[in-house]
């Protein structure tokens, strides 16, 4: 099981002066999981999954972000690995490095991109995936090796076959269709540009496939159910639920809204109010602020301060 610990977490936005957003966010969440993060506009809820993601435009400044696998979570690694080198923390990693380790964002406005298919981008992240995850777990002797083998091109990195990389043309359409028969999605989809001319439903639907196919050990959602109508939110919700129940995946859900809390039950509800988790509890958490909103949460949370 991987468990992804966030304690006493402070940023700020990384300029001179910035503003002070998070202000000791304490988190805990386990593989196979629904979290969901709700707060008004403001208290930090996207900080967070970006801070979490190694995201430049913050600064933490104080405070550690762990993540604890197990022998599961890395049996795809060729190495020999004590129990010492299944726990990171994420501060200290770039967010490639992060992402290998299975951290996956989702964002709340996925970026278009023309020339690129669906098909070509998830093969290059899948591929990606799998050789930054072999580095970070190579010895520093390996490590040198690889370095100097990959010092300059004799042509361009662009030129190749086509089958190249570690997952080939052939396993990546077979793992591709069994996601989107899991995900009920029309392969039709696949040959799109990335997201160009995609409906907001449709760019939801497709952030909940990436993290599908790169099957992380958890997966940041951020407001991935803004803009969608009913019939998407429903597609939408029946992805995350799967992320969980068939991968495993624990998911942290930001959400300003009970709605899709209707279609994905979540395990555990947070209110984040002025940069810090103010209360937590069950999926009826959620019910209780979408009849009284958040004054009552405050004035409970702050009564002594």
């Amino acid at each position: 099981m991987a468990t992804l610990e966030i304690n006493n977490l402070h940023a700020r936005v990384a300029e001179e002066g910035g503003e002070r957003i998070l202000r000791g966010v304490d988190l805990t969440v386990n593989s196979g999981e629904i979290h969901a993060l709700m707060g008004p506009n403001g208290s930090g809820k996207s900080t967070t999954a970006k801070v979490i993601a190694g995201h430049p435009a913050y600064e933490v400044t104080e405070g550690e972000i762990l993540l604890h696998l197990d022998d599961e979570d890395v049996a795809d690694i060729d190495a020999d690995l004590d129990d010492e080198d299944y726990h990171w923390e994420l501060l200290e990693l770039e967010p490639n490095e992060r992402a290998a380790l299975g951290i996956f964002l989702g964002f709340q406005y996925p970026a278009e991109i023309e020339g690129v298919t669906m098909t070509n981008f998830l093969r290059q992240a899948l591929n990606a995936k799998a050789d930054e995850r072999e580095e970070l777990f190579e010895d520093e002797e390996e490590e040198a090796e690889a370095d100097a083998d990959d010092e300059g091109y004799d042509t361009s990195p662009m030129e190749g076959p086509a089958d190249d990389g570690e997952i080939g043309v052939a396993e990546f359409q077979e793992i591709l269709s069994e996601k989107m028969e899991l995900l009920d999605m029309d392969e039709k989809f696949m040959q799109r540009y990335l997201n160009a001319g995609f409906s907001g439903g449709e760019k939801k639907q497709n952030e909940v496939l990436q993290a599908a196919m790169l099957e992380p050990s958890v997966a940041v959602l951020d407001e991935i159910d803004s803009g969608l109508d009913i019939d998407r939110l429903q597609d939408v919700s029946k992805g995350i639920n799967a992320l969980r129940d068939e991968q495993g995946t624990g998911v942290l859900q930001i959400t300003h809204y009970q709605r899709i809390l209707d279609y994905v039950e979540p395990d555990h509800v947070h209110v984040m109010l002025d940069g810090e988790v103010a209360k937590s509890g069950g999926a009826e958490l959620a019910e209780q602020l979408e009849d009284k909103g958040y004054d009552w949460v405050r004035e409970e949370a702050f009564a002594d301060a």
